[in-house]
């Protein structure tokens, strides 16, 4: 992972440093033992059980790796200065659909938080970095891979 800003709410924050501390105080014990107990059984050579236990402790620390570095370029986002005239990451924003008159919310957040399915889009993403410095009653242009999608912003909240 490149060292570049990462943009985390206070809550993505802490769910953050909570999955860090359980991987390096539980699930690496966990993992240990395993090998442990695989390397009891003897010849590692022909053994499925270490190199599976091998294979989860690699990801493991990969995961492991990955958070702290989120972590160190983490930059909070501060609440109290999202505004509602304009989008930044942390703001939630109403648009609408132009060709399906659809209207959708979205939160723009850091790309580590970033949950699509739970409304929250990254500030990396096609329509995220375009809905970043737009205003209500813009209508801004996505690419996509089948073209270009017109979105209006309707509102934007905290």
């Amino acid at each position: 992972m490149s060292e570049k800003d990462v943009f985390l709410t206070v809550e993505g924050l802490t769910k953050l440093e909570n999955e860090l501390d359980e991987l390096k105080s539980v699930s690496r014990k966990e993992v240990a033992e395993r090998i442990k107990q695989a390397l009891d059984f003897g010849d590692i050579s022909e053994n499925a059980e270490y190199d599976q236990a091998k294979n989860e402790q690699a990801k493991l620390e990969e995961r492991i790796a990955r958070l702290e570095t989120i972590l160190r370029n983490a930059k909070v986002i501060d609440e109290d200065e999202i505004t509602t005239h304009v989008v930044s990451v942390g703001s939630k924003v109403v648009v609408k659909d132009l060709e399906f008159d659809e209207e959708m919310e979205y939160t723009i957040v850091g790309s580590a938080e970033a949950d699509p399915y739970s409304g929250k889009i990254s500030n990396e993403s096609p329509l995220g970095n375009a809905l970043i410095g737009s205003k209500p009653g813009e209508v801004i242009d996505v690419q996509v891979p089948d073209g270009v999608i017109q979105y209006k912003v309707l509102n934007i909240t905290r």
